[in-house]
């Protein structure tokens, strides 16, 4: 079937997003795994993501936890250092999209205020056709609404969308609704499905 619109997650298919990297680097992998085995940061993630106040949200997190009150506030203050770096040839795939004339869109789980400050680091993020971003959405993936509001917003048929994300939850909820999906190992495989789809010259890096 025809694909008349690309769809990029951003966490580890264009930035990396290994929050546990940056807590191994600053506080040493044993603090690291009790602070996650005590703190659920994922989950206060998640409300973020949903569309609570980025900073509102970490900061009470942090001090309903006083023994990791200063490792929990990193979430916030040294946020971009959690998400990074860039993956530079998912980078490059999402510019080749676009200079060919292929619609990109991008549907991510990503808080209000965690996106405008990403947006001040990374250009490309302003580079999409449309942006589908969960904490103005509220409601997060895999939940099936969100792939609904996409639907509604942008018109195109489910099976006419060409979707990318590393998690396989997610991949299979976009595929259930009939979405065309491809789960993100890496840009070479990603470049590799693009071109098969014929949305990428053959001789594209």
């Amino acid at each position: 079937m025809t694909i008349d619109a690309v769809i990029f997650d951003i966490g580890n298919v264009l930035i990396e997003w290994h929050p546990e990297r940056y807590y191994d680097r600053v506080i040493g992998e044993a603090r690291r795994r009790r602070l996650f085995a005590e703190v659920d940061l994922h989950a206060m993630n998640d409300r973020v993501d949903r569309g609570e106040d980025f900073t509102a949200t970490i900061y009470a997190t942090a001090d309903a936890h006083p023994e990791w009150r200063d490792a929990i506030r990193q979430w916030h203050d040294n946020w971009i250092e959690l998400a990074s770096p860039v993956i530079e040839p998912s980078v490059a795939l999402l510019r080749a999209l676009r200079a060919r004339g292929v619609p990109v869109f991008a549907l991510t789980n990503f808080g209000i205020g965690s996106f405008a400050y990403a947006r001040t680091q990374y250009p490309f993020l302003d580079e999409f056709d449309r942006s589908y971003v969960s904490g103005h959405m509220g409601v997060i993936k895999p939940d099936p609404r969100i792939y609904e509001m996409v639907e509604e917003d942008c018109g195109i048929a489910p099976g006419r969308l060409l979707f990318a994300d590393d998690r396989p939850d997610n991949i299979r909820m976009a595929a259930a609704r009939g979405w065309q999906t491809h789960l993100f190992e890496g840009p070479d495989g990603w470049g590799a499905r693009l071109r098969a789809e014929g949305l990428l010259p053959a001789e594209a890096a």
